[in-house]
């Protein structure tokens, strides 16, 4: 199978935007792109990446929601693999708007299993798709800023894009 792979300067470092021709299956930033790689293996056994420009237009809708329209990012389709519970709450992620944070305790309330925010915490370590689907948006009980595949400072720097005024 053949994945179509970008790479995008921000402010936060280089992202990487990987398409199968339809979906954002990942986005992850330079310097995980192990990390990034092993989550494509899971979903795709076999696969090679081919450098292209802008795939489905998947770039220009980062881009735009870096230069700050927030909800432009809404719209793209993912393919994420996983379980039938990582997708529910990948899934979820995609329903908190942005400027808005939740607990894990929140999110897995929201679900309907309240007793299960390790799990969701573990599945947010998981998520192949930064940004889009936003785990940036999950915080710890107290509010505080936790666990970020992409480093702590890169979650900051998103939920200070997206308004959220966070504590000190």
């Amino acid at each position: 199978m053949e994945l179509f792979i970008d790479k995008i300067n921000s402010a936060m470092g280089t992202i990487l935007l990987v398409s199968d021709g339809n979906c954002l299956c990942a986005l992850d930033y330079a310097g995980y792109e192990n990390r990034m790689m092993k989550l494509l293996w899971r979903h795709y056994p076999r696969f090679q990446l081919r450098p292209t420009i802008d795939p489905q237009g998947f770039s220009s809708q980062i881009r735009a929601y870096l230069a700050g329209d927030i909800d432009c990012i809404n719209g793209i389709p993912v393919s994420t693999g996983g379980t039938v519970f990582q997708q529910r709450v990948w899934s979820a992620l995609r329903a908190i708007p942005p400027g808005t944070v939740l607990t894990y305790g929140e999110l897995a309330a929201k679900l309907g299993k309240p007793t299960a925010y390790r799990a969701v915490g573990m599945t947010n370590a998981l998520n192949p798709i930064a940004i889009v689907v936003p785990c940036h948006r999950l915080v710890g009980a107290n509010g505080a800023l936790t666990g970020y595949a992409g480093g702590l400072e890169r979650k900051q720097w998103l939920l200070q894009h997206e308004g959220v005024t966070l504590p000190h």
